[in-house]
């Protein structure tokens, strides 16, 4: 039988662990919808999508801790919709909904960017940006962007989309999950030769012509799929209580 939490115990965990307080975030990090104060299992995922509480519904979960919750800046306040039949699924049942946006992609080690490293076998050695959002690393030995891509391919169960950037291999490169692609500039200020993301602009494509930095479009889903699934382990680990991580297929 799983073990269980107090859910304030679990909560301050997470704070001391992520240090939500550091960033300037587009949503509030945290408990965001309050449901059992007693969690003995924990789903996590990407997204608070309707389908993953679905999953946490089959699963008796008393939390869902996902990297993109709900109420983010500028989005429509009405309880209407698809938001209603989200929340309504979550009171009902009374699941906890936990989100950490920023401060789950700049942890060192639980972190999205962090996780992302280790499945590319990437050395980590400092962060992209001040506030940790982002790691600049190298690989062991240089590689043909070419055959870098396929790797990333490889790693993330999807082709990337690759800009080149220019002729030479990859040794040095810089990444930042998500939708990091305005960061390119901020990338090639670190003298990499590649940069990797989740998405593309219109414009990423010149740019890393331009700049001279190949760049890799790898998924904004899949680039951020490995956070949750670490930080969610670290709660189990620590607290004895159940966790499992679900993987709603998206494209993007």
């Amino acid at each position: 039988m799983p073990g269980a939490v107090d859910r304030h115990t679990l909560l301050d965990a997470l704070d001391r662990e992520l240090e939500p307080g550091r960033f300037e975030d587009y949503c509030p990090n945290g408990l965001q919808v309050e449901g059992r104060p007693e969690i003995r299992r924990i789903v996590s995922g990407v997204t608070a999508s309707q389908a993953l509480i679905r999953a946490a519904i089959e699963q008796e979960a008393d939390l869902i801790l996902v990297h993109h919750g709900y109420f983010w800046r500028g989005e429509p306040q009405p309880v209407v919709g698809m938001k209603r039949q989200r929340l309504q699924a979550l009171l009902q049942h009374g699941i906890n909904l936990v989100a950490y946006h920023l401060p789950l992609d700049a942890h060192p080690e639980l972190g999205n960017n962090a996780q992302l490293g280790l499945e590319l076998g990437l050395t980590q050695e400092g962060p992209l940006r001040p506030d940790g959002v982002g790691l600049v690393g190298r690989l062991r030995e240089a590689c043909p962007a070419e055959q870098f891509a396929a790797r990333i391919g490889t790693a993330l169960g999807r082709p990337p989309t690759w800009v080149q950037g220019g002729m030479h291999p990859v040794r040095r490169l810089a990444w930042c999950t998500g939708g990091a692609q305005s960061m390119l500039a901020t990338a090639a200020g670190h003298g990499v030769d590649a940069f990797i993301s989740g998405e593309i602009s219109e414009q990423t494509t010149h740019e890393a012509r331009e700049l001279g930095v190949h760049y890799f479009a790898a998924g904004h889903h899949a680039t951020e799929r490995y956070g949750p699934r670490a930080l969610g382990a670290w709660c189990a680990e620590r607290f004895g209580v159940d966790h499992c991580f679900v993987d709603i297929p998206n494209p993007a």
